[in-house]
């Protein structure tokens, strides 16, 4: 998730416990979809959607904490 941040994601985990939880979520969030998308777990159209949108969202935060942190960093 957000590859180009990278430098300043491992500073957020460690500075941030708020980010850290929800990056931590996400990537859990990825890798049970891609093991449904695998067929490896299986679970019903519309709790896939669910997931899938909970997942967007907190990229959407994550993001958002980057792009504020680099705006302070700036300063």
């Amino acid at each position: 998730m957000l590859h180009e941040y990278r430098d300043e994601i491992a500073q957020l985990k460690q500075s941030n416990a708020h980010f850290a939880k929800i990056f931590e979520r996400h990537n859990e969030l990825d890798d049970r979809i891609t093991a449904i998308d695998a067929g490896r777990e299986h679970l019903d159209q519309l709790e896939l959607e669910k997931l899938k949108k909970e997942k967007l969202h907190l990229k959407d935060e994550a993001y958002a904490i980057i792009i504020d942190y680099k705006k302070k960093q700036g300063s």
